[in-house]
């Protein structure tokens, strides 16, 4: 079912919303950017319509909401494990094409990955997603390339036209709350064209550890793992357990994220460590986004949303390093 509200009734439409669900949506943190007075737009907890950024892409993507940066697991004393409590209301997040294309990733990883990851799957049964419409590509994006532009696997569906505030409610899960919206059909747009393109080529394989295209970046990466944090498809963790008295009997634990690009994340006993160069590193993301996990799954780990072409203080593109690896299996399998 669809609906045009004009701003009033979305705004009484969201407040109905926050009495039964945390919304979480892209949010306009003045002043909270990287650098000195700059901007930051960021997954938040919001309760007005007013919070919510349609017309920008967050910096920083939802899967904070779901794999928090820290996380506590479970509390511990001599004789006791306590769970934390789970949020009392159900959560709502505000996801473009490419963030829900994300999240069936995350869900693939915690949930279809062996045994099903019990915290992610705790927060992840409460969640319903709203789908937000993309009028245009922003200027980083190449999720058509990618497939990830379109999605039809969400609960609510909205876009801003003509200052009205179009919904397309699938299910009916919200009619409750719309039976004075005015209704209509509702299509919500997506992106057809993006400025930036890539390819990726049939024939790669692991053959390109053998190509110099990756030795750039022992000296143009800095390894600060930005480019992780940032990516909604970056699951990688570390446990850290918290004490709280001396003899170690009180605490907590809790798992940290990690990134795959920073010292220490292959260190193994003894002192050894798989992937020391930078180069080493960047192989080992670029392949692990675009050939391992697509070899299981059938679709692409990255999903074109730009972020870490955003993000990288050296300017380091992961779609022109895309379009390297069709250069680079060339120069591998010339002689074949």
């Amino acid at each position: 079912m669809g609906y045009a509200l004009d701003r009033e009734r979305m705004c009484q439409f969201i407040h109905a919303l926050s009495d039964e669900y945390d919304i979480y949506a892209p949010k306009l943190l003045v002043g909270g950017g990287r650098y000195s007075d700059t901007d930051c737009v960021r997954y938040q907890l919001i309760h007005d319509l007013d919070e919510i950024e349609f017309d920008k892409k967050s910096d920083y993507s939802f899967k904070e909401v779901l794999t928090p940066v820290s996380q506590t697991l479970f509390y511990f004393t001599e004789d006791k494990v306590t769970e934390p409590a789970l949020p009392v209301k159900k959560t709502l997040i505000f996801l473009r094409s490419c963030d829900l294309h994300a999240l069936k990733r995350l869900d693939a990883m915690y949930l279809e990955n062996g045994e099903e990851d019990y915290y992610y799957k705790q927060l992840r049964n409460n969640i319903k997603v709203v789908l937000m419409g993309c009028h245009e590509s922003f200027d980083s994006c190449f999720c058509v390339d990618m497939g990830t532009n379109r999605s039809d696997h969400y609960d609510l569906g909205i876009y801003v036209s003509n200052g009205l505030y179009y919904l397309e409610d699938k299910e009916d899960t919200f009619k409750k709350l719309l039976v004075k919206a005015h209704e209509c059909e509702v299509s919500v747009p997506y992106v057809t064209e993006n400025k930036v393109h890539v390819h990726i080529p049939e024939n790669l394989s692991h053959k390109i550890n053998e190509s110099p295209i990756w030795d750039e970046y022992d000296s143009r990466c800095i390894n600060c793992g930005r480019c992780n944090f940032v990516c909604p498809t970056c699951t990688c963790f570390t446990m850290q357990d918290l004490f709280y008295s001396e003899n170690g009997k009180v605490g907590e634990r809790r798992r940290i994220w990690a990134s795959c690009m920073v010292d220490g994340y292959s260190d193994v006993a003894g002192g050894g460590s798989y992937r020391k160069k930078n180069g080493q590193r960047m192989r080992f993301k670029v392949l692990h986004k675009v050939l391992d996990y697509t070899s299981r799954h059938n679709q692409h780990m990255c999903v074109g949303c730009g972020r870490c072409d955003d993000i990288c203080p050296e300017y380091i593109s992961f779609s022109h390093l895309l379009n390297k690896l069709e250069e680079g299996m060339k120069e591998v399998t010339e002689d074949e």
